[in-house]
């Protein structure tokens, strides 16, 4: 396939990803084909339905690999669903007599784009998707070829989505300094609220990695400085039911114990038992564009920590939040390594015109592939039956053991 002109965009929520995604395919085609012009639409299809993009000049290209040394993403991200029309237009990005797929599908026509790389999640893929089938209804071939971003690694048949191990990475270090609070008071409830709407991976996956951290510590229990304190004492995901009565009497044992208790907690656990409480008492359930509950506006952490505090008998509650501070931050090793050898494979794919969304099938032996958009879909449960997950929670469930009261 001929390849001319190639568009790039990232969409949705941040992932420890989307910069150095960027940074690699720009090298990749530049590494094997200067000469393909490259742009960027800014804050994704906010800046598709715009004809707002940024021209990647020769300077830029040279400085690509600066890409891999941040987070976030420098072409920018938005939260746009094209087939919520009512909100685009009260947007102003489209008038009420526009259909907002033609409108961006004639827009990457007019731009002369051969190749469209979206870096997103299930909706931001199936979209592109969607764009690709119109184009080719109306005689102008497009290939798409996504790259899986979303912190939750929750793409089904994806294996690992691009930024989820840094993300996990960045919660469990968050948690080594959150925890530490746990000597600013007598009787401490610290709840650290994890990203999750669906997916409990990135709570399990963080849990797991402080853990990882906790034991390789030295402990001085005659100054205080208690392992059991600094341990984690519950991980609630929503693939898991929360029997509150049954772990307030779990937990005020360990607080009655050792003073403290600390919770990694998914944001999504408990979500419908949230909802129903506030719909039944009058209350507005915020949503956004894409008709997801606004997790900020209901407050799952503060929500536990009031179900909790009380059975438990905690002086004081701590809520702290590391989603922000995790999906911001710049890819680690292990994700840079998974991110090139992705980039690398959807130019390839670009070059071949084979669409589809890059990653390790899970239904076809993890074998790296384009899979196609029809397969792409959100919502990928966490498999509580993980060994390494069922470990650490035996032994959370398990590991109490009395330590000196200093």
């Amino acid at each position: 396939m001929s390849v001319q002109r190639v568009a790039l965009l990232t969409a949705g929520g941040f992932a420890p990803c989307l910069s150095s995604a960027v940074g690699g395919l720009i090298e990749r085609y530049t590494e094997l084909d200067p000469e393909i012009e490259i742009i960027a639409y800014q804050h994704g299809y906010h800046g598709l339905l715009s004809g707002n993009y940024l021209t990647i000049t020769p300077q830029a290209r040279a400085k690509a690999g600066l890409l891999h040394e941040y987070g976030g993403s420098p072409i920018g991200n938005s939260r746009v669903k094209l087939t919520n029309k009512q909100d685009l237009v009260d947007r102003g990005l489209v008038g009420p007599e526009d259909d907002p797929l033609k409108v961006a599908a004639e827009r990457l026509r007019s731009d002369h784009v051969d190749v469209l790389h979206t870096i997103g999640g299930d909706d931001t893929n199936t979209t592109a998707a969607d764009l690709a089938h119109y184009l080719e209804e109306n005689d102008y071939p497009l290939t798409v070829v996504g790259l899986p971003k979303t912190i939750d690694n929750d793409v089904i048949p994806i294996q690992q989505s691009l930024g989820a191990w840094t993300a996990a990475e960045q919660a469990s270090l968050f948690a080594q300094n959150i925890i530490g609070e746990h000597r600013s008071n007598p009787r401490m409830l610290i709840i650290h609220e994890v990203m999750g709407r669906n997916c409990g991976y990135l709570t399990a996956a963080a849990a797991y990695k402080y853990r990882q951290w906790w034991k390789k510590q030295d402990w001085a229990p005659e100054l205080g400085l208690s392992k059991e304190r600094w341990d984690i004492h519950a991980v609630f995901i929503p693939e898991d039911n929360v029997e509150i009565e049954k772990e307030a009497k779990r937990l005020k044992a360990i607080m009655d114990e050792i003073g403290n208790v600390n919770i990694f907690l998914s944001e999504g656990a408990g979500v419908v038992e949230i909802v129903r409480e506030m719909e039944a008492n009058g209350q507005e359930v915020q949503r956004d564009p894409f008709g997801h509950v606004k997790l900020d506006t209901i407050n799952p952490g503060e929500w536990f920590a009031k179900q909790f505090a009380e059975k438990i008998g905690a002086e004081k509650v701590m809520v702290q939040k590391s989603g922000y501070f995790s999906r911001s931050a710049r890819a680690n090793a292990e994700d840079l390594r998974l991110i090139k050898s992705m980039t690398d494979y959807a130019v390839e794919c670009a070059f071949r015109g084979e669409s589809g969304v890059i990653g390790h099938d899970e239904e076809d032996e993890g074998k790296l592939k384009a899979i196609s958009f029809k397969r792409i879909a959100g919502g990928k449960k966490f498999d509580i039956t993980t060994p390494w997950f069922v470990e650490m929670t035996n032994e959370i469930g398990e590991a109490i053991s009395p330590s000196p009261r200093l």
